[in-house]
């Protein structure tokens, strides 16, 4: 996905409520377990780098949000333009 489609989608799942607006806790990242990325929708393979992200709103649901590193970034671009 180019990132013009890329930033689209995200805006649209920020507009939509699929991507969340809220305030970041904690970001980290590390090797890929195979999660999905919550940005694009597509597998972060085990050779790729993981970003997870705990939102100050995050009551312990999940252990964090899953992104592919350049998806991270266009979303925190994204989320705090709006």
């Amino acid at each position: 996905m180019d990132a013009s489609a890329l930033r689209l989608l995200i805006k649209q799942k920020l507009q939509d409520g699929r991507l969340p607006h809220s305030s970041i806790t904690r970001v980290w990242s590390g090797p890929s377990d195979g999660e999905t990325c919550d940005a694009c929708d597509v597998r972060i393979t085990k050779d790729q780098s993981v970003t997870q992200v705990t939102l100050a709103d995050d009551r312990g649901a999940r252990p964090g949000l899953p992104f592919h590193v350049v998806c991270f970034h266009l979303w925190d671009v994204e989320r705090c333009a709006e």
